[in-house]
């Protein structure tokens, strides 16, 4: 296979994932705020379980980083060949 299309399959590949890493994020976004992203206490003190759907989506999305790391650094290296 050539470079260049490798490059390419490479490219698309990252699109697609880092899209599906998206939307996992949005959707598993609370109503918190903005005072939660800079260390208030939106939750009331209260320690939450990811149970079912919540925790398969939150493995899921952190399967998906790591995909996207290794794309990522994958197409540096087959870009600098």
């Amino acid at each position: 296979m050539s470079s260049e299309l490798l490059q390419n399959a490479l490219q698309l590949t990252s699109i697609i994932v880092s899209i599906m890493l998206i939307g996992l994020i949005l959707l598993q976004v609370k109503g918190g705020g903005l005072g939660s992203l800079l260390g208030g206490d939106a939750g009331g003190g209260i320690a939450r379980t990811r149970r079912g759907l919540e925790k398969t989506m939150f493995h899921i999305t952190i399967w998906l980083s790591i995909a996207f790391l290794g794309i990522s650094t994958f197409s540096v290296i087959v870009d600098r060949l």
